[in-house]
């Protein structure tokens, strides 16, 4: 795992406030008031000596006007650290919360390319009908080996397909075997940039991004953010006129040159996003715009077969502990209904999650 600089910040040592500034710079006055009244220096080396220069330096008095003055050059100090450290702006409860990043931020990266292989052929074992996301993520990943980058970064993508077919499930997988938070973004519900880029003060409710909250958390500056059905977001505009998608709010964060120093509107601080994967997913492109999908690889994906419906059903019933009975009746009715209806995966969750229920409820008598 690597660090990285995350936060465009500079962050003073942490053991260093305006009372012990205070104090090195009176000792340092003594120091040179010692020196200029001819009181013999230290000997390096010599233990007694150092003593006896400590005590030559206690009894160096300092009158109150000097205490203050030295006073007043601490607070200059500790003042232009705040205004260089990039800072100075914010609450003292928004610097604590940015203190996590005094050392950096992780990077998770993919160990080698058989690595690469392992993740890419459990996530197809899962989810066969993936295959073209599942093949987009393992070349990724290979090449990320091979070029020795730091940590794993998965090209922006859209899944484009159907409802129901896993796209949600298949990003779920990825975060799993990734090893790395993931952060999940509805676009029927969240359909303002709000939810991405943060608000910025002076609104009712100002907060920082779920992106920028989900690393804060997680000092991981790799997550996956995945939003479903972006097409669904509108476009909601002030009272002003001003529009405030979510399409237009993702375009300067899906470009790695853009990305890598974005400012927050919450903190108004400079932060490498750049390394964040990003998966989206939709069920159409009409609504998209050119600029944004042209920042995107789009995948155009295909439902499962029956063969893959039966494979999770049975995969997914015995991992909730249904009886072979209760799974053999829901493989059957896969089997026969699914050549005559379009079935999907939200289908066959439905058929365990009753089967479950079934299986847990009590005997009537």
């Amino acid at each position: 795992m690597t660090k990285i600089k995350f936060i465009d910040a500079r962050f003073a040592d942490a053991d260093e406030n305006e009372f012990a500034l205070k104090r090195r710079f009176e000792w340092h006055l003594r120091k040179l008031r010692a020196l200029h009244d001819g009181v013999p220096p230290k000997v390096p080396g010599d233990f007694e000596d150092e003593l006896r220069w400590n005590e030559d330096l206690i009894a160096v008095p300092l009158s109150e006007k000097d205490r203050n003055k030295v006073l007043r050059r601490a607070r200059r100090v500790m003042g232009a650290r705040a205004k260089a450290s990039g800072l100075s702006h914010l609450s003292s409860g928004d610097r604590r919360a940015l203190e996590v990043f005094r050392c950096g931020a992780d990077l998770v990266d993919i160990a080698s390319e058989h690595r690469a292989d392992e993740i890419a052929a459990a996530i197809h074992a899962e989810m066969p009908w993936m295959a073209a996301a599942t093949d987009f993520l393992w070349t990724a990943m290979r090449r990320s080996v091979r070029v020795g980058e730091p940590g794993f970064r998965l090209p922006p993508v859209l899944l484009d397909g159907p409802p129901g077919i896993g796209k949600s499930v298949w990003s779920r997988e990825l975060g799993r075997h990734l090893g790395v938070p993931r952060c999940g973004i509805e676009g029927t519900a969240e359909q303002a940039s709000f939810v991405v880029n943060g608000s910025q003060r002076g609104w009712g409710t100002a907060f920082p991004g779920r992106p920028l909250q989900t690393i804060v958390q997680s000092l991981c500056a790799n997550p996956i953010v995945v939003i479903d059905e972006i097409e669904k977001a509108g476009t909601p505009t002030s009272t002003k006129g001003q529009a405030y998608g979510l399409a237009d709010g993702l375009l300067p964060l899906l470009e790695r040159s853009s990305a890598v120093a974005w400012k927050c509107p919450y903190y108004q601080v400079g932060f490498d996003m750049s390394w964040i994967s990003w998966v989206l997913t939709s069920n159409s492109l009409r609504t998209l715009s050119a600029p944004f999908l042209s920042r995107l690889e789009i995948l155009r994906l295909v439902g499962p077969g029956k063969g893959d419906l039966i494979s999770f059903a049975e995969r997914e019933g015995t991992r909730r502990g249904l009886s072979d009975a209760a799974l053999g009746a829901i493989c059957v009715v896969i089997d026969q209904v699914a050549g005559e209806h379009d079935l999907n995966l939200r289908h066959v969750s439905r058929m365990l999650e009753r089967a479950e229920a079934m299986a847990s409820s009590p005997l009537s008598h």
